[in-house]
């Protein structure tokens, strides 16, 4: 992943008044920058083992209503932590040259033999 220079981070947490809290992304290898990708790493692991949890929770109806409320509850937590850290990374990603005529509209495309 490429960063731009002298661009904002948007942080893997809230600030005090839950809006969206940005760091300078001058220095990646600064404290806050190393805590912010851990922090980030933590929640895409959390956001994994909630995944295969779900699929437990769901095989087990005896659980239900309240192992699938908690459940729903801390997916849609993980879930709102991953599309920050999709949202950060994507800020900080070169923008991408459009397709040339030859690769069509659509991007490279696969020889029709890799079909077969």
């Amino acid at each position: 992943m490429t960063i731009r220079n002298n661009e904002l981070r948007l942080l893997p947490w809230p600030g005090p008044d839950g809006q969206p809290c940005y760091l300078s992304a001058d220095n990646r290898g600064g404290y806050l920058s190393r805590l912010a990708d851990n922090t980030e790493a933590l929640q895409l692991e959390v956001a994994a083992e909630l995944g295969e949890h779900a699929l437990e929770v769901l095989s087990d109806s005896r659980n239900w209503p309240q192992g699938l409320r908690l459940l729903v509850t801390d997916m849609a937590g993980a879930l709102h932590d991953v599309r920050r850290v999709a949202i950060s990374r994507g800020h900080r990603l070169l923008p991408t040259d459009p397709p040339t005529e030859e690769e069509g509209a659509e991007g490279p495309q696969p020889p029709a033999a890799a079909f077969d």
